[in-house]
C-alpha cells in the first residue's frame, strides 16, 4: 500500500495568504472502498487500498483555471489551439496569456490534453493549486514532453492507475462482481451513455444522470476517452472509449494505448486522490484568507489580555 502525505486546514490557509489572486477550484470525488477485492476475469480492477476518483472528468472550467494560473507562457504547450474549437479560448501575448471558456462549454470534459498535460494538473493540484508547481509533486516531469514517467510515492493527486480506473467503472461492491459496462449492467445502450456518435461530440458531464457506476461515478463509458498510468510499450492506455466508438470500446473487456503526447478531440481524464484532505470541497482563497486574518487576530488579542 503506498503512503501518501496529507495537507492539513492550516497549510491550506497559509497556501491561501500566499497566493490569495488564484481561485481554488473543486473536484468532486467519490469514495471507492471495499479495498482488496479481486481482479476481474481480464486482470484488472484490484486495489488494495481505499481511495477516491472523479465523479466526474476534468471539464474546462477547471482546467481553465489551471491555465490562468500556470499558462502565461503556455510553457510544456499545457494549451493546444485547437482547444479552442471545444471550449477554451487563449488571449493575449507570450508572458501575460490569459484563458476564457466559452459559452456553453464550462461543465463539458476538457480535451486536446495530453498524458503529460493531465500530470501537470496533477501535480498542481496535489502542490495547492495556485503558484504551485507542475513540474514536480505526483510526478517528476523537470519540464519532460515526452516518454514514460512513472507516478511517485506519496502522491496525494493523481491520474488513476489502470486498476482504480477499472475498479471504479466495472466493480459493483454489493454483489463482489464485475459488469462488462460501466452503468453496472452487462448491457447498454445510447440511451445510457454518450458513444455510437448518437450526439456527435462531448456531452456535460454527468448528463446522464441515471446511469452511474456503481460508486457513483459519470461517463466513464463514452463521452471522452480517458488517461491512465497503465503502460503498453511506449504508450499510456486510455479507457472507457469515447463519443464516436461503439459498444465494443466501452466495455472491460476493451483496452488500448496512445502515445503519451497525443492529443484529440476525444481523449480527456479524471483524476484520483487518496488524501481526505485533498478530497474535501476547498473554500474560495478569500474565505482562507478572512479565517487566516481572524485567527492572527485572536492571536493578538489574546497576547494583549496576557
Amino acid at each position: 500500500m503506498k503512503t501518501r502525505s496529507r495537507f492539513t486546514p492550516l497549510a491550506l490557509a497559509s497556501l491561501s495568504l500566499v497566493t490569495p489572486a488564484f481561485a481554488l477550484i473543486s473536484i468532486d470525488f467519490v469514495p471507492v472502498g471495499n479495498a482488496g477485492n479481486a481482479a476481474d476475469t481480464t486482470g484488472y480492477g484490484a486495489v488494495s487500498y481505499a481511495y477516491q476518483i472523479g465523479k466526474y472528468e476534468v471539464t474546462n472550467s477547471q482546467y481553465a483555471a489551471f491555465l490562468n494560473a500556470k499558462g502565461a507562457t503556455n510553457s510544456n504547450g499545457i494549451y493546444n489551439s485547437s482547444m479552442a474549437s471545444y471550449g477554451i479560448t487563449q488571449t493575449g501575448s507570450s508572458g501575460s496569456f490569459s484563458y476564457n471558456v466559452s459559452s456553453g462549454y464550462a461543465n463539458k470534459p476538457v480535451v486536446y490534453v495530453s498524458w503529460f498535460d493531465a500530470a501537470r494538473f496533477s501535480n498542481w493540484l496535489g502542490n495547492g493549486q495556485g503558484s504551485g508547481n507542475m513540474e514536480t509533486g505526483a510526478y517528476t516531469l523537470n519540464n519532460a514532453t515526452s516518454g514514460i514517467v512513472t507516478v511517485n510515492v506519496g502522491a496525494t493527486v493523481y491520474i488513476p492507475s489502470e486498476d482504480e480506473w477499472y475498479k471504479a467503472a466495472y466493480y459493483n461492491p454489493a454483489t463482489t462482481t464485475y459488469s462488462l459496462y460501466p452503468n453496472g449492467q452487462n448491457t447498454i445502450t445510447t440511451a445510457d451513455a454518450n458513444y455510437n456518435n448518437s450526439v456527435g461530440s462531448t456531452t456535460t458531464v454527468g448528463t446522464y444522470t441515471s446511469d452511474p457506476s456503481p460508486y457513483g461515478t459519470f461517463d466513464q463509458a463514452g463521452n471522452v476517452g480517458e488517461w491512465d498510468d497503465g503502460i503498453i510499450s511506449t504508450g499510456r492506455v486510455r479507457r472507457g472509449g469515447r463519443f464516436d466508438n461503439t459498444d465494443a470500446a466501452i466495455a472491460s473487456t476493451y483496452r488500448s494505448a496512445s502515445s503519451p503526447t497525443s492529443e484529440t478531440n476525444s481523449l480527456g481524464f479524471r483524476v484520483v486522490s487518496t488524501s481526505a484532505s485533498v478530497a474535501t470541497t476547498v473554500p474560495e482563497p478569500s474565505a482562507l484568507v478572512i479565517m487566516g486574518l481572524s485567527a492572527l487576530g485572536l492571536a493578538a488579542r489574546r497576547r494583549r489580555v496576557a
